[in-house]
Formats: C-alpha cells, structure tokens, sequence
C-alpha cells in the first residue's frame, strides 16, 4: 500500500503520542511517601532512628519494550519514506533498528530521577542504608525519622 508523505508524517505523530503516553504511564514513584496499591490495608513495622548521612544519587529509568516499540515504529515509518522497493525496504528496517535503540535510550532518560541514600542509626543501633526518590524530604544529619518496612519495601518518612 503507497501512503503519501502527509499519511506518513500522521502516523509517526500518532506513534510519538503513543510512545509519550506509555512512558507518562511508566513513571512510578519511589519516594517516601508513595505507596502501590497492593500496600494499602497490609501491616508495616515501624523503628525509630536518626539519620546518620545523606547522599545524593541517581535512580536509573526504566527500561520497558514501550521505548524500543515506540522508538522502532517511529524510525520505521520514517525510513520507509526513503528510496523506493528494495531500498525502501532496507531504509525501513534500519529506521526501525536505529528508532528502536533511540527510542529505549530516551524511555531511560526520560524517566531516570534524583534519589538519596539515607543512612539511619535504629534505635537498637543497628545501621540501615535505604535508597528512594528525592521528593524534597530534605533529611539531614541528626533528623529524626521512622523507618517503614513489610517484607520487601523500606521508606524512610519524618
């Protein structure tokens, strides 16, 4: 099927919209006071301690096929608009191979974060290091803090 130029530039449009849809919708948060659905109505345990340190770090994105299928889709249509038969075909598949590898490389950026790596001294003395997203918490040295946990998620909350 022969598409116009006008066809084509709407669907890599209609394809960028998606892309930015699905990662707006892969953002989640990893702060302090974000909780999963499944977390509500479930038991924590709750210690007291003081922040012994505070340091800022990275929180790399994530890394989901939507980026690379979003990225491939856009770089395919726009290299099928390259040449004509066989070359078209091959300015297709390598659209689609570069669009791809953009693609998952801005998905990581686009939602990589600030995190902070808050060390806190419990009150049994025992040190805990845990890591979440930097929502402006502000901890320093000698905050005191609560440490939230149930089997698989820590937060450290004022």
């Amino acid at each position: 099927m022969v598409r116009s130029t006008r066809q084509r530039a709407a669907v890599a449009v209609l394809a960028v919209t998606v892309l930015g849809f699905g990662l707006g919708g892969c953002a989640s948060g990893l702060g302090g006071e974000t909780y999963s659905r499944g977390e509500a109505r479930r038991a924590m345990t709750v210690q007291y301690g003081v922040v012994e340190s505070v340091r800022y770090v990275k929180l790399e994105g994530t890394k989901t096929p939507i980026g690379a299928l979003g990225g491939a889709a856009v770089g395919g249509i726009a290299g099928s608009g390259i040449g004509e038969g066989r070359g078209a075909a091959i300015a297709t598949v390598i659209g689609a191979v570069a669009g791809g590898l953009a693609g998952s490389a801005i998905e990581e950026g686009a939602t990589r974060s600030q995190g902070v790596e808050v060390t806190v001294r419990l009150e049994n003395n025992q040190l805990m290091a845990v890591v979440q997203d930097d929502k402006g918490e502000d901890f320093r040295a000698g905050d005191s803090v609560r440490v939230v946990r149930d089997g698989s998620t820590t937060r450290v909350t004022r």
